[in-house]
């Protein structure tokens, strides 16, 4: 009564228990057979279990049909031998090769997920923000190549805003950066595919081909398989390949390939690397925005490093040359006022030496902690009291800061940034800083009395990006640390940023 319950539930679950049921109904036919043998029963599952996870499903099945016959025989040499006996052998038969052949199958299953589990965790390693993305891609296509056994694989990104094809490619055993090529999106078609949700698998790509593939969305068979144009297959040496798409924001955006496979390739490849794309999607999604993401802060920055250049040192220089015009034309005639308007302009050069020393200064690379954050914007405020007339106000509430390094270094970018842009355009008297933190968020608030911006409203950075307007350099930078921007204008009466950034 206990067999026909356990089995009953089993059998209610999910299909993989069906082995164990087996199980079960075996054992009882060994105990209402011959008792004697029910303990050797418990080493013929374990020897099919173990075999099953150290050579696979197919290799087992032999020998669970080996085992369950000499099992069996065991059983009819120590009883009577008449019908009843026969069928129950025979029954008994059945259900122990059913067990054994299921626990192969349940041992088979747990070593694929294994190794499953342990390539998906070499992949993630592979996606590291903080190396980049040249040699996070280098590493996953590298990883790929070893596993599938190919001589090549190649990544290829769409990037929509650019309007460019990036391609990066990877030969077995180079273990050189990657330096990925961009090319115009003609040719799209070439490299892409008429058809982006296509799984594809070519063994030969010579003549009519050999292949196979399936629509990713609903897995039916591809019969007209797309191909890759012959200048393709020719300038990378095409053989055979796999191809699967990988998605962006739920879209398919680009393709990866893995080339000429010293073996042909089967169905079973095509799935796992497909599976393998669609783990691997979100992490490069992540890696392709934060590269998008520097890019915008790079061009941002060169933006109003070209600026303040423009309107500083160029304007001052183009000035200069003005005044020494006029005083080659006026030396012979007034020499005394020639040597006053010279030493005039020999100060203008040193003010302008001297800003544009610290602008250099300014551009090299910080390495900010949290522990020197406090004493670099302390020291920044006290040589900016200097500088100009307008009055600063620096309110820190703790010494004390907790918060990582690139944030720290953000923070400090973005209020030395803040400050110059008021000394520059915002005609203020008077400006307050205000840092602050707490168990989960790091604020910085700066607000002063000038002429404020063009705009009048409290806005985040989303809403000014879509209206076109705000500190570009300062928005990108509030988002490569994950913070919050907000912008408050009053033109006439001042401006006020507030940055919040959540800590862990």
């Amino acid at each position: 009564a206990l067999v026909i319950t356990q089995v009953e539930r089993l059998l209610r679950r999910r299909s993989w228990h069906l082995p164990l049921a087996c199980d079960l109904l075996a054992l009882g036919y060994f105990m209402f057979i011959s008792p004697s043998t029910v303990p050797v029963w418990f080493p013929y599952m374990f020897i099919c279990y173990a075999a099953g996870i150290r050579w696979g499903f197919d290799l087992t099945l032999p020998l669970a049909g080996a085992l369950s016959l000499t099992l069996v025989m065991l059983t009819a040499v120590k009883g009577e031998i008449h019908w009843i006996r026969v069928v129950a052998w025979l029954g008994l038969t059945a259900a122990t090769f059913a067990g054994g052949a299921g626990l192969a199958f349940l041992g088979d299953r747990n070593k694929r997920f294994a190794s499953q589990i342990e390539f998906f965790s070499r992949i993630n390693s592979t996606m590291q923000v903080d190396q980049g993305l040249a040699e996070s891609v280098r590493l996953f296509l590298q990883e790929l190549g070893s596993t599938f056994d190919v001589e090549g694989a190649l990544l290829l990104y769409r990037d929509a805003d650019l309007e460019r094809i990036f391609l990066w490619r990877m030969k077995a055993g180079e273990n050189d950066r990657l330096i990925p090529e961009s090319l115009p999106l003609s040719r799209t078609d070439g490299f892409l595919l008429d058809d982006m949700d296509a799984t594809l698998c070519w063994n030969s790509v010579v003549g009519a081909g050999s292949g196979f593939g399936w629509d990713r969305r609903d897995a039916r068979s591809i019969k007209n398989l797309p191909r890759l144009p012959g200048p393709v297959l020719q300038e990378f040496q095409i053989r055979s390949l796999l191809t699967v798409s990988f998605d962006q924001s739920g879209q398919p955006t680009g393709r990866i390939f893995l080339l000429n496979g010293r073996e042909s390739f089967q169905k079973q490849d095509l799935a796992w690397l497909e599976s393998i794309a669609q783990h691997i999607g979100p992490a490069l999604e992540n890696i392709f925005l934060l590269r998008h993401l520097r890019a915008r802060a790079i061009e941002a920055e060169r933006s109003r490093i070209a600026r303040d250049l423009h309107d500083g040192i160029l304007q001052t220089l183009l000035s200069i040359e003005i005044q020494l015009d006029v005083l080659r034309r006026h030396v012979p005639a007034t020499p005394e006022q020639a040597s006053s308007a010279l030493a005039n302009l020999q100060q203008t050069v040193r003010n302008e030496a001297a800003e544009l020393r610290q602008t250099v200064t300014d551009l090299r690379p910080l390495r900010v902690q949290s522990a020197d954050l406090v004493d670099l914007m302390r020291g920044f405020a006290e040589r900016y009291r200097n500088e100009c007339t307008i009055a600063l106000d620096l309110l820190i509430d703790s010494t004390q800061l907790r918060a990582p390094d690139r944030v720290c270094r953000e923070i400090f970018q973005i209020y030395r940034e803040a400050l110059n842009n008021i000394k520059k355009h915002a005609k203020a008297s008077h400006v307050v800083v205000k840092l602050s933190q707490d168990d989960s968020r790091l604020v910085l608030v700066v607000d002063d009395n000038g002429e404020g911006f063009s705009f009048a409203g409290r806005f985040t950075a989303d809403e000014l990006d879509r209206l076109r307007l705000g500190p570009i350099s300062i928005k990108e930078r509030s988002r490569t640390v994950g913070g919050v921007l907000t912008v408050e204008s009053n033109p006439g009466h001042g401006a006020r940023l507030t940055i919040e950034v959540p800590l862990g």
